[in-house]
């Protein structure tokens, strides 16, 4: 079967998790922009709100879902929601998450257990719920945002990387899944981005990292680009993309360049 491509955004259904802040925020005002009719999943509700009324001040449409995604029964209750209000969901964004930048040896179990839930589970759920309605309709378009920290992991994340390695190998295998049931699966690998993700942890960055960061438009602009060709993954910034190629010719020199460039100052 071909490649499903979302070109046009008009009356489609969409859920998107994480979309209090960040990438879920902008990108849930872009979607509402092109016509979709949005459903906006986090645990902050004041700020959902506040998302929601500027999209329907704007002639558009969105739907309040507070939902702690680490939680199934919630999810399944959101989901509900999401399709009585809107109808058919289309679209599926898994972005929520969190992290932190601290070592292993120091960081509590407790929320390394948290972290995993939240940006593992959250997406296992949320798509549990979702993608039966998807492949039963032939067609459909589940996004993860996962992380160049699921492809190379850098010091003082592994709590975090692990998450994204995670959601890497579930979008992978189930794109072969259910790709020829009409379901397409996006998979995005983030470098550093300017977002509230990074509030208190910027002293804890290295310089090139620091450096590095970038806005989440060109981001977002990348998203609905690749949805609407049908990519399967992408990376943003592209260049970024030349470390994996690096990793796989050269592990011993990625390795060693990853240990200089997340040193923090």
């Amino acid at each position: 079967m071909a490649r499903q491509r979302l070109t046009s955004l008009q009356g489609v259904g969409a859920l998107v998790t994480g979309a209090s802040s960040g990438i879920g925020w902008l990108l849930s005002r872009r979607l509402a922009a092109g016509g979709a009719r949005v459903a906006l999943v986090a645990r902050r509700e004041p700020e959902l709100a506040a998302l929601a009324s500027e999209i329907t001040s704007s002639g558009g449409e969105a739907l309040v879902l507070p939902c702690d995604v680490s939680d199934p029964e919630q999810v399944r209750a959101a989901a509900q929601r999401a399709r009585e209000r809107l109808g058919a969901i289309e679209l599926l964004v898994n972005n929520a998450g969190y992290g932190g930048h601290r070592r292993f040896l120091d960081w509590d179990v407790r929320d390394i257990e948290r972290v995993m839930r939240v940006n593992y589970l959250g997406a296992v759920y949320f798509t549990k719920a979702l993608l039966p309605d998807m492949v039963a309709r032939g067609r459909g378009f589940t996004v993860f945002v996962s992380s160049v920290a699921g492809r190379i992991a850098p010091p003082e994340e592994s709590a975090y990387a692990a998450t994204k390695f995670a959601l890497l190998g579930l979008a992978e295998s189930l794109s072969l899944e259910v790709e020829d049931a009409g379901v397409h699966v996006l998979t995005v690998l983030p470098g550093v981005i300017r977002t509230p993700f990074f509030d208190g942890m910027l002293e804890r960055l290295s310089r090139v990292a620091r450096k590095s960061m970038v806005e989440p438009d060109g981001l977002v602009d990348a998203i609905l680009a690749a949805l609407a060709k049908g990519r399967r993954e992408i990376t943003y910034p592209r260049w970024l993309a030349v470390s994996f190629l690096a990793r796989a010719l050269a592990p011993g020199f990625l390795r060693s360049q990853v240990k200089r460039a997340t040193r923090t100052d």
